[in-house]
C-alpha cells in the first residue's frame, strides 16, 4: 500500500491517498471524522482485484482543507477535480456515510465518470427532527463545545469482538483536525437536501448498504434510495450498526464484489485463479 499526495491545480488543495492493487480503479471515501485508514479491510481485499484509492477527505488525515464554508457540491466538486488528476476515464466509487452522500452527488451530477456507485450508511431525505439534531451537532463542532467520541454509541454495538474497532475509531476521532471536521459535518448535516429529489437521474447501477441497526442511515431509506434509482439494489446487512465496513467486513467485501462482478466478472475471476 502507498500514500500519495496529489496536487489540485484549480483549488490549490491536496490531496492524500493510499492506493494499492492495479486493475480497473475503485475510489472509496470515507465519513466525518474518519480517513482513509478506515477503508483497510477493503483494500486488503479488494486490491487484489482492482486498483483501489482510497481519499482522505478535505481537513481529514492528510489532506488539506477548504479555506472557506464548504457545502456538499463543494466536495463533489473537489473529488471531479481529483478523479481528473487520474489516468483513467471511468470509476467505480464508494462511499460511506459522508462520503456516500458524495458518491451520490457525483455519480447524479457527472455519469461520464462514475460507471458504479456503492452509497454505504448513507442518509436519505431526513426527518426535521433528525435533521436538526444534526444541526445543533455541527454548530456544537464549530464552537468546540462537544466529545469527540460521542457518536461511538451509535456506531458499535456492545458486542466484545468490537471494541478493538471501537477504540481505533476513537483514536481516529482524537486526531482528527477540528476545522476540517466541523467543515465537513455542516456539509453532512444539510447534505440530504441537495440531491434526494434526483435520484431518478442516477445512470449507473447502484448498491445501497446499511446495518440494520443503524438509526440515521436507516434501512428504510436505503430501500428508498434503492427504490428512487433506475438500476437500485438494497442490501441491509443483519445486526450491524454504522461502522459496518469494519464491523462486518466480510459480508461488505462479498457484496461490493458481487456488485461490481457485472461487468468485471471476467477480470475477477482471472485474477484470482
Amino acid at each position: 500500500m502507498t500514500r500519495k499526495i496529489q496536487q489540485l491545480s484549480e483549488s490549490g488543495l491536496q490531496v492524500s491517498y493510499l492506493e494499492k492493487g492495479e486493475g480497473q480503479p475503485l475510489v472509496l471515501i470515507h465519513g466525518v471524522g474518519m480517513n482513509a485508514d478506515a477503508w483497510y479491510p477493503q483494500m486488503d481485499l479488494l486490491s487484489r482485484y482492482f486498483r483501489v484509492l482510497a481519499v482522505d477527505m478535505p481537513g481529514h488525515g492528510e489532506s488539506s482543507g477548504f479555506h472557506h464554508a464548504a457545502g456538499l457540491k463543494d466536495y463533489v466538486r473537489w473529488l471531479v477535480l481529483f478523479l481528473q488528476t487520474q489516468p483513467e476515464q471511468h470509476f467505480a466509487v464508494a462511499g460511506h456515510s459522508m462520503g456516500a452522500l458524495i458518491t451520490a452527488g457525483i455519480a447524479i451530477d457527472h455519469p461520464e465518470l462514475v460507471n458504479h456507485a456503492i452509497v454505504m450508511s448513507g442518509v436519505f431525505k431526513r426527518s426535521n427532527s433528525a435533521r436538526d439534531a444534526v444541526l445543533k451537532r455541527a454548530e456544537e463542532l464549530a464552537s468546540g463545545r462537544v466529545r469527540l467520541d460521542a457518536p461511538l454509541d451509535r456506531w458499535f454495538s456492545d458486542q466484545p469482538y468490537e471494541q478493538p474497532l471501537r477504540q481505533q475509531v476513537g483514536g481516529w476521532l482524537q486526531q482528527v483536525n477540528l476545522d476540517g471536521y466541523a467543515r465537513a459535518y455542516q456539509a453532512f448535516a444539510e447534505g440530504d437536501r441537495f440531491y434526494s429529489d434526483r435520484w431518478n437521474e442516477m445512470q449507473c447501477p447502484v448498491l445501497v448498504m446499511t446495518g440494520e441497526l443503524d438509526t440515521n442511515s436507516s434501512p428504510d431509506m436505503t430501500h428508498r434510495m434503492a427504490q428512487a434509482a433506475a438500476q437500485g439494489q438494497a442490501v441491509v446487512v443483519a445486526n450491524a450498526k454504522h461502522m459496518l465496513n469494519l464491523t462486518d467486513a466480510d459480508r461488505v467485501n462479498d457484496e461490493i464484489l458481487s456488485f461490481l462482478s457485472m461487468d468485471t466478472g471476467n477480470v475477477i475471476q482471472n485474477k484470482a485463479c
